[in-house]
């Protein structure tokens, strides 16, 4: 196999991976220590003198590892502890063994996949180092408000999807795929709302989905829903009443992309397209607003308790199938590590052989796709299954919405045209691709 191409890093001057490392990582470190301060009486009600204490702390910390980054300081190993730090600390040496003698993996010189999930390790390590406040999500507020600004397009898919379930022991074939295609769609379109992008701006989904899709259709440039209808048909028609056909969504952002892949879930679930959901989040708080457990856990139980009855209906039901044991949530902290999926099968053996278990793996949002492809300078129209470079645990999909510079499985001259016609396609996130890969 030919070489695989250089990454994406913040040493090319003019790129996308330039101007976050320069500008919008240092917002979102801004934006962490505002919100340490303004919690500040909580941390003291709370803690006393010992939580205000921790406090100025950690934003001594973080205004440190903030000047750190923009003056291009070298990276330095991870001390908390935690049971992830040995293999943080192996990467930096991996880093270094790639360069030259002299030289030090540096915040714009070193890969940015890499620098940028460092960041958000550095921001728990701080408050790791600061107890009492060491399990305080610094990005809790920002989900939450995320989350109630999109009231109405939840209450529009919930109130959609218990009107679909009424009558879908009556769907033919064609309706029902109709209906997964749909709900696709729904879930790849939820992606957009990604505060890390927007360094923790209100980005919410305020109008109904649903009503948008017809013309968002033609900006999905990849669109290999097909073959995810005909793998899951033709497993359930193949499947005896004792099999399991499982599904596994490795999740993005928590507030209302999560909401439109519980709906997705359900849909699956109820149309007995599959058996089992298996979710996978982070072990901490990542890239601002990445779905943890104890997100994932909230917006169940904020549904259960809201006004709206369709609203709770999804709440309860997705409740009882998680008591049930047919919607699993698992993490994992190879979720949170910089490493390429393609070395997850020697880095996280326990992950790779769980996921062997899929008969589809659905990858949410940008993050998963660079770390699928390698975040690399790619050509446009390298086959998807090459870029991710041997990693095949079982079929698998992307839903992404575009938001970084790769991007790979497009039609000769498609990548070009954009680039002369729409120079930011790549980063604004209104294009999306559904990209599918069968081959073991």
């Amino acid at each position: 196999m030919a070489a695989v191409p250089v990454s994406l890093a913040g040493s090319f001057q003019g790129s996308f991976a330039y101007f976050t490392i320069k500008d919008r990582l240092p917002q979102i470190l801004t934006r962490v220590i505002d919100t340490l301060h303004r919690h500040k009486n909580e941390f003291f009600e709370e803690h006393g003198e010992k939580g205000i204490e921790a406090e100025k702390n950690t934003i001594s910390i973080l205004s440190k590892l903030r000047n750190e980054l923009q003056t291009d300081k070298p990276l330095v190993p991870l001390d908390d502890k935690l049971p992830d730090v040995p293999l943080w600390n192996q990467y930096l040496e991996y880093q270094q063994n790639l360069l030259d003698g002299n030289e030090q993996p540096s915040w714009f010189q070193s890969p940015w996949l890499y620098v940028e999930c460092y960041m958000y390790r550095r921001i728990h390590e701080a408050l790791v180092h600061n107890p009492p406040i060491d399990d305080y999500d610094v990005f809790k507020e920002a989900k939450i408000q995320s989350f109630f600004e999109s009231q109405q397009a939840i209450i529009a898919l919930c109130t959609y999807l218990q009107e679909l379930l009424k009558n879908i022991e009556d769907l033919d074939e064609k309706q029902l795929q109709e209906e997964l295609f749909k709900l696709l769609q729904v879930s790849l379109w939820g992606n957009k709302c990604d505060l890390s992008i927007s360094a923790g701006e209100d980005n919410s989904q305020k109008a109904s989905p649903l009503k948008s899709l017809d013309n968002l259709k033609t900006l999905i440039l990849v669109d290999d829903m097909e073959s995810i209808w005909s793998l899951l048909i033709n497993s359930k028609k193949r499947r005896t009443s004792i099999e399991v056909t499982r599904v596994d969504i490795v999740l993005d952002n928590a507030g209302y992309e999560l909401i439109t892949d519980l709906i997705l879930a359900d849909f699956l679930l109820s149309s007995k397209l599959v058996t089992e959901i298996h979710f996978h989040g982070k072990c901490i708080p990542w890239y601002v607003s990445d779905t943890t457990k104890q997100d994932f856990n909230w917006t169940i139980k904020q549904l259960q308790s809201a006004n709206n009855r369709w609203m709770s209906k999804c709440g309860m039901s997705w409740e009882g199938s998680i008591k049930k044991g047919v919607l699993v949530y698992h993490d994992h902290i190879f979720w949170t590590l910089p490493h390429e999926f393609c070395s997850m099968a020697q880095v996280a053996t326990d992950l790779y052989t769980e996921l062997q278990k899929s008969h589809l793996i659905i990858f949410k949002g940008d993050l998963n796709y660079r770390k699928l492809t390698g975040d690399r300078k790619w050509e446009f129209t390298v086959p998807f299954h090459q870029a991710l470079n041997k990693f095949h645990p079982a079929p698998l999909c992307s839903l992404r919405t575009l938001k970084s510079d790769v991007q790979v499985g497009l039609k000769p001259g498609q990548g070009e045209q954009f680039v002369t016609s729409e120079p930011d396609w790549m980063i604004c996130g209104k294009y999306g691709v559904v990209q599918f890969d069968a081959s073991l």
